[in-house]
């Protein structure tokens, strides 16, 4: 990403920076194929004016824009959606079913935020989120192909990070928009000999079984790049495929054999440590100070989603 907030990746297809946390971190796609735009992420409110901005700046008004498509209504993901639709009236949001219940009413996803960050915190990072009218909103079923001016983007619902997951394929450009499905790989881990790609197991609704059927479901469409949201486009996604697999089973049994009188603390330690091993045997040149600041706070979550599947395993 350059200096600006965005970035042209071909096929019409341009990243937006989220503004989230820090640069580098999150982001949101739009697709243009005419003059017709598909908004994939949201960001958060934080992320609206950048979006706004791209799109003057291709010469598009908000008109132009006929679907909002957060893949999931996780914040980072979807925060953004009720501001953007109040801004482009001839959207429409599409969501999984699971999710639009929340987009028109985010009384609950407000709540459990705050609950996790504070007030203070959560108007920082989020600022408002607005409702979006009920009519506006399109639940879309598994397999569901949406039209941009004969540009077929399919939706596959895509479970194992959240139930309210889904991906959406680009046969244009032969890639998919994983949301957190296919996990990050942020631009400091992307190596001379690889990169390093980290599964999401976040909490509440991670499932290791549904989180590898996904990631199968996904290469079976042999697809040429991953337009990841942590960070930006990635090629040749199966051979970071096998990476990913791996890690969530490690993960899995790293979780199961934690000790119990700090299980949380002792899986957070425990995978930062597996993750600086497999960082150093990919690249020795990597400094471990550094790669354990960019992903602190994604391990951390890591770990509190491995607790809560633990806990609905064993059933606590």
């Amino acid at each position: 990403m350059s200096d600006r907030c965005w970035q042209y990746l071909g096929f019409g297809i341009y990243c937006v920076d989220a503004n989230y946390i820090r640069p580098g971190l999150a982001c949101c796609y739009l697709v243009v194929e005419e003059d017709s735009v598909a908004i994939v992420e949201t960001g958060t409110a934080n992320t609206v004016p950048a979006i706004m901005a791209l799109l003057e700046e291709i010469g598009l008004a908000a008109g132009s824009v006929r679907y909002i498509i957060p893949t999931h209504v996780h914040l980072d993901h979807a925060g953004g959606a009720g501001a953007l639709m109040a801004l482009c009236p001839g959207a429409q949001l599409i969501v999984h079913p699971r999710g639009a219940r929340h987009m028109v009413n985010p009384e609950k996803l407000i709540a459990g935020t705050v609950a996790v960050y504070g007030q203070e915190k959560f108007d920082r990072l989020y600022g408002q989120l607005v409702p979006v009218p009920e009519s506006r909103v399109v639940a879309a079923e598994d397999g569901r192909a949406i039209n941009l001016s004969g540009r077929e983007l399919l939706i596959r619902h895509t479970p194992g990070h959240a139930e309210h997951h889904f991906c959406i394929w680009d046969e244009r450009s032969r890639g998919w928009f994983s949301g957190d499905t296919f996990g990050l790989c942020y631009r400091e881990l992307r190596y001379k000999d690889g990169s390093f790609i980290l599964p999401t197991t976040t909490p509440v609704q991670f499932d290791p079984e549904k989180m590898k059927a996904s990631i199968k479901l996904m290469l079976s469409y042999q697809p040429e790049r991953m337009y990841l949201t942590h960070y930006s486009v990635i090629e040749q996604p199966e051979q970071l495929a096998g990476q990913m697999l791996g890690l969530v089973d490690e993960f899995c049994e790293l979780a199961e054999n934690a000790d119990q009188d700090r299980l949380q603390q002792d899986i957070d330690e425990k995978l930062t440590q597996l993750v600086e091993r497999k960082v150093r045997l990919m690249a020795p040149e990597a400094d471990p100070g550094k790669v354990r600041a960019w992903l602190a706070m994604d391990i951390q979550l890591n770990a509190q989603g491995l607790v809560c599947w633990l806990e609905n395993k064993r059933g606590k």
